[in-house]
């Protein structure tokens, strides 16, 4: 009897918007990993989104897809684009440890229940004013070589900007990125990992380590529509059964608090009073009985 490990084929999936010089810098990066992923899908929103030039050194296949604009249709176009047994999903901002696909293949080949993992973010933009490519990079270089525990635990959902997931589970059950959560898609990453729940573990690897740089630039929803997001799509998901009731209503209150008191002395990076006009706007379409996720990409 064979009982030879057959290599998983894993795929870096990329939606990215807005982020020319970014995603330029993460490419390069991607180039350094110690396990080359067997492709790198990249869906731009647009073609000037992507200098393609960048592509150029990269050491493995690459493939450019086009599709709809907006992070869940983005991300269907690069789920339907490949026949790998593992994608991995990084935002054009993430900077992987160098070990991260080698990793993942590590952790999926010894774990056959885990249907998503997420990884260890060591330092997190989006929580403040973003992190330079360079800054990232020192954060990364400090963190090596990899001490982490092996121990896995266990998640809610895969954080969108690092998640690794088994397309077997994926394909079997037709899941997909909810295509009405729309522009960045806001807690389209739970809606995910929530849809595939059922037929296995989502897990949290201490092991696969990175910096998620949270770039302010364009290519991101201003802050009405971001703010509308934040109650529509928490009740949307709600109501769909992939995201728990107090879970939904805990996270609404918190942005609602946390614009409504910094608004009166914003962060310079956050537009605190258009995300609070834009919750205010989707409570009264909760109201109105109005309110669906489409609305936050109207004006």
């Amino acid at each position: 009897m064979n009982s030879e490990i057959v290599p998983l084929k894993i795929a870096i999936a990329i939606a990215t918007a807005g982020r020319r010089e970014v995603i330029a810098e993460t490419i390069d990066l991607l180039a350094k990993q110690s396990r080359i992923a067997d492709e790198l899908l990249i869906c731009p929103a647009r073609d000037e989104d992507l200098d393609m030039a960048c592509l150029q050194d990269y050491p493995g296949k690459v493939r450019v897809l086009r599709g709809p604009v907006g992070s869940s249709a983005q991300r269907n176009v690069l789920l339907d684009a490949t026949a790998a047994d593992i994608v991995i999903f990084f935002d054009d901002d993430f900077l992987p440890a160098n070990d991260y696909v080698e990793e993942v293949e590590l952790l999926f080949t010894e774990h056959p229940t885990v249907v998503v993992t997420t990884g260890k973010v060591l330092a997190d933009g989006i929580i403040g004013p973003g992190l330079g490519h360079a800054d990232g990079l020192i954060i990364l270089k400090a963190s090596e070589p990899n001490s982490e525990t092996t121990t896995l635990v266990s998640a809610y959902n895969g954080y969108g900007c690092n998640m690794a997931v088994r397309m077997q589970a994926v394909r079997n059950n037709r899941i997909r990125f909810d295509e009405r959560l729309p522009l960045y898609a806001w807690l389209e990453d739970v809606d995910f990992s929530r849809q595939l729940a059922s037929y296995g573990e989502i897990v949290q690897a201490a092991r696969l380590r990175g910096v998620h740089l949270g770039t302010k630039r364009s290519g991101r929803s201003p802050g009405r529509r971001l703010g509308y997001s934040q109650v529509a799509n928490p009740l949307y998901l709600a109501r769909k059964g992939t995201m728990h009731w107090p879970r939904a209503l805990k996270q609404i209150a918190r942005n609602l608090l946390a614009n409504a008191f910094r608004s009166f002395s914003p962060e310079p990076w956050v537009d605190r009073r258009g995300r609070l006009h834009g919750n205010m706007r989707a409570l009264r379409d909760l109201v109105g009985g109005g309110i669906c996720p489409e609305r936050a990409a109207s004006p």
